[in-house]
């Protein structure tokens, strides 16, 4: 059993794989898609949903030192995954590195984290996609019924209860739309997110600048709320509990890596693509979230569209704004799902294609170059939850995904510097030990702030996982079949 575990898939090998046809997946994508694909994917539900939900509740507006936090250590795991990302450009991400690095035990756990991560970012984000578009049509006159406007489930402090509500409609209609549009190929996607981009980083400009004016500096003091006696509630344990939140508001970088086997140059454009997105965005975070708390007080901000909220509040002065930053919000928030939705579809098919899930997964589509039976898979998981469960329950979650990931990747980078010096590095992380170290210690950190029920959610998902490991993944595992296959032509000589 140890033995299934630990074996490591050879990194020459896995590189091979990648040359020539990639088994269906084309190379379709720029340097300039590759930054637009992980500002599409970051931009997104840190700013116009999860914003105001973590200042009300942990940071109030300290949340900008929570950003600040979670940028650094973005960029620490940011640079750990621009070497991984250049040097084994496959579309697995942290998956595949782990495999090559730690064994397929951790590898598989991992993944199994990845699709968690994937999954509920989709799905968290679909639900403030609906409170955004509820938003909107309420605005021009028009009402959905109540009962399909809300999540089949809540969370209280009571636990589990029922919401009298049949599931989220909008939520599972931008899920199937967004799935549609992933099901035409790579290329077309890339184009529909580029255009969306540059809708949203408009708006949010936008938004910044005339904000500005309208800041009330009353609503910034005390800046760190004093804490109520519990750890996360603000006060500067907040401001860390506030900084595991939002940290998954920064996992498009993450996204972006697994498409490095559909990327035209991945060995000079990955790194640009990861680390340029980053940057731009940990700015505009920081930036929004100053402007957002100080026209409202943080206290009103639990919402789900936050930024809707301070333009109404702003008054008439910036009430022209408000249809454009809902449709950017709309727009931006679609740009999010896809990029999610992408990254998930390709961890199931690396996965897959390793043998640790059915084959089933890794079938390409001949015309479109793309894994369709996983997309849809995707697609109908995702709807469930996006359909069922409430933003709040389903972001911590993301966020544990995504701390876990991050984490596993700076410390594979020092285990690969150890065990493997001798391979080719197109790019390679500045400051080793000190920049990996650095990013896996404030990834833990983070994570240590989370609620226990985020926790014991995560180990009832990690058990579900080993289930499925030792009872088919171990078995139908590639190298498995590799190594009984050599012991049999070993005993027949």
């Amino acid at each position: 059993m140890l033995e299934s575990i630990f074996r490591k898939k050879d990194i020459n090998r896995m590189l091979s794989e990648t040359k020539g046809t990639n088994d269906g997946l084309r190379r379709n994508l720029s340097a300039a898609n590759l930054i637009t694909l992980g500002i599409g994917a970051i931009v997104g539900t840190g700013i116009f949903v999860i914003t105001g939900t973590a200042a009300a509740n942990y940071a109030g507006p300290g949340l900008t030192i929570s950003f600040l936090i979670s940028a650094i250590g973005c960029v620490m795991a940011g640079l750990c995954y621009a070497e991984f990302a250049a040097m084994i450009p496959v579309a697995g991400s942290v998956y595949s590195y782990s495999y090559s690095t730690m064994g397929e035990g951790l590898a598989w756990f991992i993944g199994w984290v990845l699709i968690l991560e994937y999954l509920f970012a989709c799905s968290s984000v679909s639900v403030g996609w609906s409170g955004y578009m509820i938003s909107l049509c309420e605005g021009w006159g028009i009402y959905l019924p109540q009962h399909l406007i809300q999540s089949t489930f809540d969370h209280t402090d009571d636990g589990w209860v029922m919401t009298g509500s049949l599931f989220n409609f909008p939520a599972v209609f931008i899920v199937v739309l967004v799935s549609t549009l992933l099901m035409g190929g790579i290329k077309q996607s890339a184009l529909i997110n580029n255009i969306v981009v540059v809708i949203k980083v408009g708006v949010i400009l936008l938004f910044i600048g005339f904000g500005l004016s309208y800041i009330n500096l009353a609503n910034w003091t005390p800046y760190i709320p004093e804490n109520t006696g519990n750890f996360g509630e603000f006060g500067w344990s907040g401001i860390l509990r506030g900084a595991g939140v939002v940290f998954y508001a920064y996992l498009g970088f993450d996204a972006l890596s697994t498409a490095a086997q559909e990327a035209k140059n991945p060995q000079r454009d990955m790194p640009k693509g990861i680390l340029m997105s980053l940057l731009v965005c940990a700015v505009l975070y920081i930036s929004v979230t100053a402007v957002l708390t100080g026209i409202v007080n943080y206290k009103d901000l639990d919402v789900a569209a936050p930024i809707a909220l301070a333009i109404d509040r702003a008054g008439s002065g910036l009430a022209w704004l408000s249809p454009f930053i809902k449709l950017g919000a709309i727009a931006g928030l679609s740009s999010v799902i896809l990029v999610m939705m992408l990254g998930q579809s390709r961890i199931y098919y690396s996965i897959s294609k390793d043998g640790l899930l059915p084959k089933y997964f890794s079938k390409i589509h001949d015309k479109k170059g793309i894994p369709h039976r996983a997309t849809l898979i995707a697609c109908i998981i995702t709807s469930v939850f996006a359909g069922l469960f409430p933003l709040h329950v389903l972001s911590e979650l993301v966020s544990i995904g995504t701390l876990m990931a991050f984490a596993i990747v700076c410390i594979s980078i020092l285990v690969l510097r150890k065990t493997e010096p001798g391979l080719k590095r197109p790019f390679k992380t500045p400051l080793v030990p000190v920049v990996p170290l650095l990013g896996a210690g404030i990834c833990i950190m983070q994570m240590v702030a989370l609620p226990w029920s985020t926790w014991l959610r995560l180990i009832i998902w990690t058990a579900v996982g080993l289930v499925i490991y030792f009872t088919y993944g171990r078995k139908h595992s590639l190298l498995n079949k590799q190594n009984v296959e050599n012991k049999g032509q070993s005993t027949n000589k």
